[in-house]
């Protein structure tokens, strides 16, 4: 009786896992083609709102120098350094470069309220992710749409 009870508890357990293992295969399979499906149905309207069918424009921003803020006990004057480049289309190409002085100016503002500490730790993305935030709020305060896709880093040097 003892052999016949291990042996039931046995095929029980295997049949379970094979069970288990069948339904883990077919929602992976199955959930993911439906999740796909769902991200790429929302995504897309994203992206096909923010991209045009133009060829990209790019326009520069050239040497924004700013200073760093100052921590409590650092006596040494740090500066940043950046170029940056801002990415838009043949359409709305004169309407961005007559708000890059505008974009110099938030981009100061931004730039200049890190201290050193945060600052030397960023990556390069981090800085770009920082100002087109610190654009799109600009943008959205004053009830514009913004005339370009995004900024990017050129150059950047921090001392």
């Amino acid at each position: 009786m003892n052999k016949k009870v291990i042996i039931i508890f046995a095929a029980v357990a295997v049949l379970a896992a094979g069970v288990a293992g069948g339904a883990v295969w077919y929602m992976s399979r199955g959930g993911e083609d439906h999740a796909t499906e769902e991200k790429d149905a929302k995504k897309k309207p994203k992206k096909e709102e923010k991209k045009s069918e133009l060829p990209p424009k790019y326009l520069t921003v050239d040497k924004v120098v700013v200073m760093l803020k100052h921590e409590p006990n650092d006596t040494v004057t740090h500066y940043l350094s950046a170029d940056l480049v801002v990415a838009t289309d043949a359409k709305r190409e004169k309407e961005t470069k007559e708000n890059l002085p505008m974009l110099r100016s938030v981009a100061v503002k931004t730039l200049s309220n890190l201290p050193m500490a945060s600052a030397r730790v960023m990556t390069i993305d981090q800085f770009a992710a920082e100002l087109n935030k610190a654009f799109d709020h600009e943008f959205e305060q004053e009830g514009r749409e913004k005339p370009f896709d995004e900024v990017m880093i050129g150059k950047l040097i921090v001392e």
